[in-house]
């Protein structure tokens, strides 16, 4: 390989490693966005000279001036919750005749900071965050740190779903109320033993889903047992692993939940999963549920209950947000309501299973 060839190879996160600080650190030190202690600045650029690093041409000619690109920071594109966003963002950015510009953190904090911080460098016309937010104080106070002088420097940043510290427009789907309602339809189908699986805590759109999940349950009388919460990644392998040990929980089936509510469709598909692997089937001995109603779940076997969201829907009107004039006003907020819908992966309890906890 020749020595040119290497150094397209270098990385700012190889950079960023070299230096010894954050992928977040590396980027503004070397844009010039916002101010980096002149020590860091000088570890970070003598680490880029000793690797050949090479700035891409293109940001760096973005860099001059504001330019008609849209920046969207998603958890993952690959999980059809967000490509059903993003679908509507790019369906509305292309009406505008906007460039967008797509990008996956793969739940990754720093990550974020990161290409928020990019963007800035690119002088994006507007940044879109459509991933739940963090709870993570640390987090937060390192995105506003980007995003204030942004804003203040007349860029637009809009997000889908609930970022606690940010005042920006938003999208919010009503999390907590849709939860608490597919919690009372469950309730009205008969079932009083039920299980949670649950995402990474610190993410608001989990604490939300599982808050409101409760408050659903408390109104009709249940609550959930201990140890019926079970924490998983915010993924098809995630739902499927936290199934597997809900299962080895409950070995005796007379002691299982009759229900499971998964707090996303693509983990409730790995769930399904899970259980068909062990035997379960859905609805007979247990019930299932998820949220968000994603594409895929209509096409299941059986066809997952779970609470409607208008994915594509949200993306275009989160766009429309970001690119809408500002007026000095206070931020803009659009809440969304989730339609709980009843499918085949839920029943009423077996009426053996009731006589034997009679």
């Amino acid at each position: 390989m020749s020595e040119r060839q290497a150094q397209a190879h270098v990385t700012l996160d190889t950079v960023a490693r070299r230096a010894g600080v954050s992928l977040a650190t590396a980027s503004r030190a070397l844009n010039g966005t916002t101010r980096v202690r002149e020590e860091l600045r000088q570890r970070v650029r003598d680490a880029a000279d000793t690797l050949g690093y090479i700035p891409n041409a293109h940001a760096q000619a973005l860099a001059g001036a504001a330019t008609n690109t849209v920046g969207v920071i998603c958890h993952d594109v690959g999980d059809p919750y967000f490509s059903a966003i993003a679908a509507g963002v790019m369906r509305a950015a292309a009406e505008q005749g906007v460039l967008t510009m797509l990008a996956s953190t793969f739940r990754e904090p720093e990550r974020e900071i990161a290409y928020v911080s990019v963007l800035r460098a690119q002088r994006a016309r507007a940044i879109l965050l459509i991933g739940s937010g963090f709870q993570d104080p640390s987090w937060e106070r390192a995105l506003a740190a980007e995003l204030d002088p942004y804003v203040r420097a007349g860029g637009r940043v809009a997000v889908v779903s609930r970022h606690r510290s940010l005042r920006v427009d938003a999208v919010l789907p009503e999390n907590r109320a849709g939860a608490a309602a597919l919690a009372q339809a469950l309730l009205t189908l008969g079932h009083r033993e039920f299980a949670v699986l649950s995402g990474p805590s610190q993410l608001t759109t989990v604490s939300d889903r599982l808050a409101g999940f409760r408050d659903g349950l408390t109104r009709g009388g249940v609550t959930l047992r201990p140890g019926s919460v079970v924490p998983g990644a915010f993924t098809r392998e995630g739902g499927h692993a936290a199934a597997r040990e809900l299962l080895a929980r409950t070995p005796d089936p007379g002691s299982r939940p009759t229900c499971v509510f998964a707090v996303t469709d693509v983990m409730a598909v790995g769930a399904l999963a899970a259980f068909r692997e062990a035997g379960v089937r859905v609805p007979e001995e247990v019930s299932l549920a998820g949220f968000d109603d994603i594409p895929l779940v209509r096409e299941l076997t059986p066809p997952l209950t779970t609470v409607a969201l208008p994915l594509t829907a949200m993306g275009q009107d989160v766009m429309t947000l970001a690119l809408r004039e500002p007026s000095g006003r206070r931020s803009r907020v659009l809440r969304v309501d989730g339609e709980v819908v009843l499918r085949a992966s839920t029943a009423p309890p077996a009426k053996d299973v009731l006589e034997r906890r009679a």
